[in-house]
């Protein structure tokens, strides 16, 4: 799919990749390599791309706004490696995970790493208030991840799914979005549509991650289709596939963890993908994404702006 959102920043993105990089060395060889293939592996850099299209729109300082890129998307992979420690995943991407490779310790000693030199890149940009708001973001990111770990995972309802895709997702591009504002000394009000914009696009990228679990191909989506309720993760799509058929008996076995296996499993994740729960769980995403428009329109009509419209767009072609 072209994302043509990347165009006016492609050179700048190069110059992020390069910032988290370097910041590795300095450690042992072996830590590096599999790090550095990690960084390499790095999707289409949604965060950081964010992170300089508004920067650039609202006339952020450069230097500090590619420090401040490089950061965001440095949380993210340390996020990334913690998420696959805990979820088991031998796959990322296609690719063999950190979890894979090492054992449990070394892995939680790699992510641990990789967000100290996120915040090491976040403080470089010399502001308290970016600073002060990557920290409130990773507080967000942690405490969802352990209400996660400790909720019983098959009793979602709607609420606590909206507050785990916020911490797990959402935040982290609000963070993208309003720190780019507050480097660029934007009143208050702008800062204010820069999170706003940032939030909603960010729990539309979620759902849409969601919706892909049921819809992609494994050789797409580096992982088993299907995986997050294979892993016991009740995600929008199964929620609203519950309201509508509330009776389906692989569906209650799945929620009251009752006799479920594979094969049954299996059948559930079909009717899911079959249903009217995946056009749902888009129009939600769509319904997030019109808000987050919103929120951008107070922005001048530059070229910045009509890629950030581009970018939201793409969140929804994503699924197509």
């Amino acid at each position: 799919m072209v994302t043509k959102f990347i165009n006016p920043v492609q050179e700048q993105l190069g110059e992020v990749e390069a910032r988290m990089r370097s910041r590795l060395n300095g450690n042992p060889s072996g830590l590096i390599t599999v790090l550095d293939q990690f960084v390499r592996l790095g999707g289409k850099r949604v965060r950081p791309t964010l992170t300089i299209l508004v920067g650039k729109m609202l006339g952020a300082d450069f230097d500090r706004l590619l420090d401040l890129a490089a950061a965001i998307e440095m949380l993210h992979t340390a996020t990334l490696i913690h998420d696959d420690l805990v979820d088991d995943a031998s796959l990322r991407r296609g690719a063999r995970t950190i979890n894979a490779t090492w054992p449990p310790a070394a892995s939680v000693l790699a992510g641990d790493l990789v967000f100290a030199i996120a915040a090491n890149l976040a403080a470089d940009t010399k502001s308290v208030r970016v600073m002060e708001m990557f920290a409130e973001t990773l507080a967000v990111i942690v405490n969802g991840e352990i209400a996660y770990l400790f909720d019983d995972r098959a009793a979602f309802d709607r609420e606590a799914y909206y507050r785990w895709i916020y911490a797990k997702t959402a935040s982290m591009f609000e963070l993208a979005t309003g720190a780019a504002a507050i480097l660029s000394s934007a009143r208050e009000e702008e800062i204010s549509s820069a999170r706003q914009f940032g939030r909603e696009i960010g729990m539309a990228f979620q759902i849409v991650d969601d919706v892909l679990d049921f819809t992609g191909a494994q050789a797409d989506i580096g992982k088993p289709v299907g995986n997050d309720l294979r892993q016991g993760t009740i995600t929008l799509p199964t929620l609203h596939y519950h309201e509508n058929c509330p009776d389906d008996p692989d569906m209650l076995s799945v929620i009251r963890r009752n006799g479920h296996d594979q094969e049954s499993l299996d059948r559930l994740i079909a009717a899911i993908n079959d249903s009217d729960a995946i056009d749902q769980s888009i129009s939600e995403a769509r319904v997030f994404i019109r808000s987050g428009l919103e929120a951008l329109a107070v922005f001048p009509d530059t070229q910045e702006r009509q890629a950030l419209e581009e970018l939201s767009r793409y969140i929804l072609k994503r699924h197509k």
